[in-house]
């Protein structure tokens, strides 16, 4: 996370930059994976393999924007800077009973759910199926892979045929690249998203043990 920020600032001109550095900083080079023979699965892989279809991007900006205008945590975010986030999100309908995100693979894209319901699941070591949440329009599913494309710690099933928004790493390089501001209010968000939603899965889990 310090490299995160301290490249953030590179690029709005608060620090200067490091020779030889490369800018791609959500690639899995970067983030030491190259090495790692499972392959990362992209979104467009995914959307293949779920039968993903297309949504109109202007409805679907105007879901995600009035839900997140009613989230305590998102409408910190102006109104005018979420609605930049059009430009490197992919929004797609997705069928029922499709597990778009799937625990233990490396993963490269994060979703927010727009319209539908979706399980949040995780299999235990002793072959317990555990139900961790069930996610409802506006809250995000994959960030943490988004950021370091480590294992996802979780699957993710649609219950209901669901609106969703992608973010991808190749267009979060593309945003640290040209819209440094929007990156850094993003990145707060979901910092404190990712905090909260630890302690609560870390409360399940002590439950259960």
């Amino acid at each position: 996370m310090k490299a995160f920020f301290t490249h953030l600032l590179q690029k709005m001109g608060l620090d200067e930059p490091t020779q030889g550095r490369d800018s791609r900083l959500f690639d899995a080079s970067v983030n030491g994976l190259e090495s790692d023979s499972r392959a990362v699965v992209p979104w467009s892989t995914r959307a293949l393999q779920i039968d993903a279809s297309a949504l109109d991007a202007d409805r679907a900006m105007r879901q995600l924007q009035a839900l997140w205008s009613a989230d305590k945590q998102m409408q910190q975010m102006p109104e005018q800077t979420v609605a930049r986030l059009k430009k490197y999100m992919h929004f797609a309908q997705v069928p029922a009973r499709q597990e778009f995100i799937h625990q233990d693979e490396h993963g490269n894209f994060l979703v927010v759910l727009l319209k539908g319901q979706v399980a949040v699941e995780r299999t235990q070591t002793w072959g317990e199926r555990l139900r961790l949440s069930e996610a409802m329009p506006g809250e995000m599913l994959g960030e943490m892979s988004l950021l370091d494309q480590g294992l996802r710690f979780s699957a993710c099933i649609t219950q209901t045929q669901c609106d969703m928004a992608v973010l991808t790493t190749d267009a979060m390089n593309d945003m640290v690249a040209e819209d440094a501001y929007l990156v850094a209010c993003l990145m707060t968000v979901l910092a404190r998203k990712m905090s909260l939603r630890l302690r609560v899965v870390g409360a399940r889990l002590s439950e259960r043990t």
